[in-house]
């Protein structure tokens, strides 16, 4: 099995790409609820050598299977596949659930020889059906058991990463040496982590401020001696953050009954430690427990245990049960950051909680329309207001109440709803997951993907209908791919009039590797262009080969007379590579773009999770993000739009240059980028974020591709926040706001922002531009159907 290397780059795609590494909290409309990114991880350390190695535990025979676990193992050997087996097999035995629960397991070196492993849910969910308490995140697998079915869709409920390096006992047997460590505990261990078992806290080191976001029952279920629960401290606080270094002990009844009707104590050091302080049980208290030791933060060398234990098993039982309320302290504040976002008809109302929502213990929000004197009250935001006029303008005011009071009323900016554009749907059977467009031989051509069938296809426009055909995708059988593609997709083509040759590019969800079908209208022609390498290429390398590395990222081709050139990101080192083939060769040539080195013009950040290419007639230009710094949390703080530019085809060195960079008024740009060719020459358009919305973006920026940018900008706060999909064609750029999709037309002197579409979408809508018939339209995947629009 090939060998992945991950590396902070690796780290940051992980967390970022299902759901956008820099996207805000999505609402699931339609579902009505909530999902968030899971970005707290939970440890286990290598703990010294025990005096003697301990007794082979019994093997236990499990007849009842409460659950099933489905592993994607990556680059695991196969002794390391039986110990997590085993591990599968203890918990099916316990955590009871419906719904099948997906692991994304990775085999690779990790930068602290001391982690053994570490583990985090798939997502956080709140207010879904089924949920105990409506206001706390449940994670993955534990929200899917109680709502009864999926919620996350393709995304793994459990993330976990084991260190290859440590000194594993390989032999499968239950009896590691006093020097080795037990890859099966470490496997129990990580998935109660990845079950629930995990406080999503974080903590600044240098200020002492402790952070949670988004409270989960762990954290709900946490509390001070005093009883104050850790959810409901002040976020974020020095307050919280003592709480975090203090004791801190477990309130649910059952796990309280399973220690002997004392209150479990948690892990909560002195001094802070990440991975491990908080969502772990106390290690000197349990340590020597052998029921109980399952949860503590360090495996020693030679430990062994099979068992969850009772107290564990109590506790996470718990977390399935709504956890009684705090005591309301004092009247709300005012909400925050108070908006009205414009909608078909509707305007949605959004709000922050106040800054004491969790001490005040928040019961309900109440929003009027002051045009109308309508009120809708709810647990949380957004609140939307229906039956509305189109054009007319509506003002709303909003307050928070507690059983001690009413806050004071904030007021939202007026804002008028307007009509959506015109939907028609081209295919009714493709949720177009991801889309792009192209002209082929003369004729709008539409590539896209199908979430449900796993299939890439293509749809060409005949005069008068539009001709399907699918490209390659799951079940076919070699040359092409039998697993799902789920990847962005890029295509070129060379060629003139009607004897064009169309190139495409994409990933499957499996392999990783990079694959290309070839297309002269009658039939495709299939190959892989990269990451089925024998082993991974490393960047330090200046022979540039075919590798083994993820790189199912992002790519983007361009094509001429003389060749064909594609660009795409190695995941697994956070570089830039290309590959070319000439005309009249039989092999692809690799090289190495950018993300290397910060001689020659060149950068050290993590480049390329976005990413574009275009063809000038003379020259190409490659336009991606590189991500320069992450928090705590794992989501960028710095970064830049960076251009790469030379003479097509040519052997010479790329020139470089900075679109945008990081600065005081703008920390972050990047998080998506499109790119067009226009009459007076190339166009891109990317997303910034300001100081007080980091890590989220808030504005758009759109400039011509030249070393001394225009840097136009427009923010977007009457449609919500922009995120990704971009995609322009030099005149109107697409982008999502609230998960919706949106137009900045910014051909004239005052842009101008147009509602395309008020379908929802979490994970972000995909979006292409095409003329048919001399009508320029935006096509999209709306409704599980790939649609097209037009005002």
């Amino acid at each position: 099995m090939r060998s992945r290397k991950r590396t902070l780059g690796s780290s940051v795609v992980a967390l970022a790409l299902l759901f956008s590494l820099f996207s805000p909290l999505q609402s699931q409309a339609l579902s009505n609820f909530k999902v968030a990114p899971s970005t707290s991880w939970g440890y286990i350390y290598a703990g010294p050598s025990t005096a003697k190695a301990q007794t082979r535990p019994a093997k236990v025979a499990y007849l009842e299977q409460k659950s099933r676990f489905v592993v994607d193992y990556k680059n695991f050997p196969e002794w390391a596949k039986k110990d997590f087996q085993a591990a599968v097999d203890v918990w099916s035995a316990h955590f009871k659930s419906s719904v099948p629960i997906a692991i994304d397991a990775t085999w690779s070196r990790v930068a602290s020889s001391t982690v053994l492993g570490s583990a985090r849910p798939g997502n956080y969910y709140s207010g879904f059906d089924g949920a105990p308490d409506k206001s706390l995140w449940y994670p993955s697998a534990l929200a899917n058991a109680l709502a009864g079915k999926d919620l996350g869709g393709a995304d793994p409920e459990i993330v976990i990463q084991v260190n290859s390096a440590a000194p594993w006992n390989t032999r499968s047997d239950g009896a590691p040496r006093t020097s080795e460590y037990d890859l099966q505990s470490v496997f129990l261990h990580e998935m109660g982590h990845g079950l629930g078992f995990l406080s999503t806290d974080s903590y600044d080191n240098f200020f002492g401020f402790g952070t949670i976001e988004q409270p989960t029952p762990y954290d709900a279920y946490a509390q001070l001696p005093d009883g104050r629960r850790l959810a409901d401290l002040p976020s974020p606080s020095l307050e919280l953050g003592k709480a975090l270094t203090s004791t801190l002990v477990w309130s649910g009844p059952l796990g309280i009954a399973a220690n002997g009707g004392v209150k479990p104590v948690l892990y909560t050091p002195a001094r802070y430690e990440q991975g491990s302080s908080v969502g772990h049980l106390d290690e000197a208290t349990y340590a020597d427990s052998d029921l109980n030791r399952f949860m503590t933060p360090n495996l020693n060398a030679g430990e062994v245990f099979r068992e969850p234990g009772p107290l564990l098993l109590a506790m996470m039982e718990d977390m399935r049960r709504k956890p009684p309320v705090g005591i309301a302290v004092g009247i709300p504040q005012v909400v925050r950051n108070p908006s009205a976002l414009i909608s078909d008809g509707e305007v949605i109302v959004t709000f922050d909680p106040p800054a004491n929502a969790r001490t005040a213990q928040i019961s309900s929000y109440s929003v009027r329309n002051l045009k109308t004197d309508q009120v809708i009250s709810g647990m949380s935001s957004p609140i939307t207001f229906k039956g509305l006029k189109n054009g007319t303008s509506y003002a709303f005011s909003i307050v928070a109440s507690n059983s001690n009071g009413t806050s004071d009323a904030v007021v939202t900016a007026p804002v008028a709803p307007t009509a959506a554009w015109k939907r028609i749907v081209i295919d009714d059977a493709s949720d177009a997951t991801h889309v792009t467009s192209i002209n082929f031989n003369r004729k709008p051509t539409l590539l896209y993907t199908d979430s449900n069938s796993g299939r890439l296809k293509i749809a060409t426009w005949e005069g008068k209908s539009w001709k399907k055909l699918t490209v390659d995708g799951a079940g076919g059988s070699a040359p092409r791919t039998k697993y799902p593609i789920t990847s962005p997709i890029s295509a070129c083509v060379n060629g003139s009039g009607i004897s064009q040759t169309l190139h495409i590019f994409y990933s499957d969800n499996k392999e990783k590797d990079l694959h290309y079908a070839r297309y002269d209208g009658k039939k495709f022609v299939y190959e892989i262009v990269d990451g089925n390498g024998t082993a991974v290429n490393d960047y330090k390398d200046p022979i540039r080969v075919r590798t083994a590395s993820d790189v199912s990222v992002s790519s983007a081709c361009v094509a001429t007379t003389g060749g064909l050139q594609v660009f795409y990101r190695d995941e697994s080192q956070g570089i830039l590579l290309g590959a070319t083939k000439l005309r009249s060769a039989t092999k692809w040539s690799y090289e190495l773009v950018d993300g290397d080195r910060k001689t020659d013009g060149r950068t050290t950040g993590d480049v390329a999770f976005h990413l574009k290419a275009i063809y000038d007639g003379r020259k190409t230009y490659v336009l991606y993000d590189s991500v320069l710094t992450i928090n705590q949390r794992k989501e960028a703080t710095s970064g830049e739009v960076r251009v790469a530019s030379r003479d097509t085809l040519s052997t010479t060195p790329w020139s470089y240059y900075n679109l945008d960079a990081s600065g005081s008024f703008t920390p972050m740009a990047g998080y998506d980028i499109s790119i067009a060719r226009t009459l007076t020459g190339i166009s891109a358009s990317w997303l910034i974020a300001g100081p007080a919305t980091m890590p989220h973006a808030n504005r758009i920026r759109w400039s011509t591709v030249q070393s001394t940018p225009e840097q136009n900008v427009v923010t977007t706060e009457s449609f919500g926040a922009p995120g990704k999909f971009l995609s322009t064609d030099g005149s109107a750029t697409a982008f999502n706001c609230a998960q919706r999709l949106c137009v900045l037309d910014h051909s004239r002197s005052t842009p101008a922002i147009k509602l395309v579409s008020t379908e929802e979408s979490p994970a972000g809508i995909s979006s292409a531009w095409v003329v048919v018939d001399r009508i320029r339209y935006l096509v999209a995947g709306n409704k599980g159907q790939l649609s097209m629009f037009r005002p």
